[in-house]
């Protein structure tokens, strides 16, 4: 069972991310503030969850939430400036966006780069342990899934409709069959070479 607050005294906002690990396109953050009694039976980690669960939970956090944002870095970005800092970047991203400026950031992870004039505790995990973890990780996560169901549109030959860019072994094989979209971040260490030209639907 999800803790409703870390403490109680000051407003406090839960962020995380989604998309860290991908090959391609951008990663999201999610900064929500929810009421001290909230609680619905079915939020948990994202990654725990099935997406027809996540999809359901996330107009119910959207309606119930004090305050809640959602931001991006894209794939050019993430490249520049390395996919951690991309992350905390995103992060403080969308807690500028809050409606309601929190007091106290609870970051899921070990690690993360303060933002001006609020208090931080990263949380091993968190999204597991506290309720405002788990809602921004739902919203992070489905709004970058959304994003990248887009992206398959224009190139369904990588399976992003299924794998959202995550370097599962057909991602990794299509990419050797036929090479690196403009989405495709260019900063990992590839196990593969891709040799091919992308084409999108359109062949071009």
């Amino acid at each position: 069972m999800l803790e409703p607050y870390f403490q109680k005294d000051l407003i406090e906002a839960g962020c995380d991310e989604a998309g860290r690990g991908c090959l391609a396109g951008p990663v999201f953050a999610a900064a929500v503030i929810l009421p001290s009694d909230f609680y619905h039976p079915l939020l948990n980690d994202s990654k725990q969850l099935n997406e027809a669960t996540r999809f359901l939970l996330r107009p119910i956090i959207e309606k119930e939430a004090i305050a809640w944002a959602v931001a991006s870095i894209d794939h050019e970005e993430i490249d520049r400036i390395n996919i951690l800092k991309a992350s905390f970047k995103a992060m403080h991203e969308a807690v500028g966006l809050l409606a309601t400026i929190p007091q106290l950031l609870l970051i899921d992870g070990n690690r993360f780069t303060p933002y001006l004039g609020i208090m931080h505790q990263c949380v091993v995990k968190g999204d597991a342990k506290y309720a405002s973890i788990a809602a921004a990780s739902v919203l992070a996560k489905t709004y970058r899934d959304d994003f990248m169901g887009q992206l398959h549109t224009q190139y369904p030959q990588y399976g992003w409709n299924n794998n959202k860019g995550y370097p599962t072994p057909w991602h990794k094989q299509q990419i050797k069959n036929f090479g690196l979209t403009p989405f495709h971040r260019k900063t990992f260490r590839w196990e593969i070479v891709p040799k091919a030209t992308p084409k999108n639907k359109q062949g071009t």
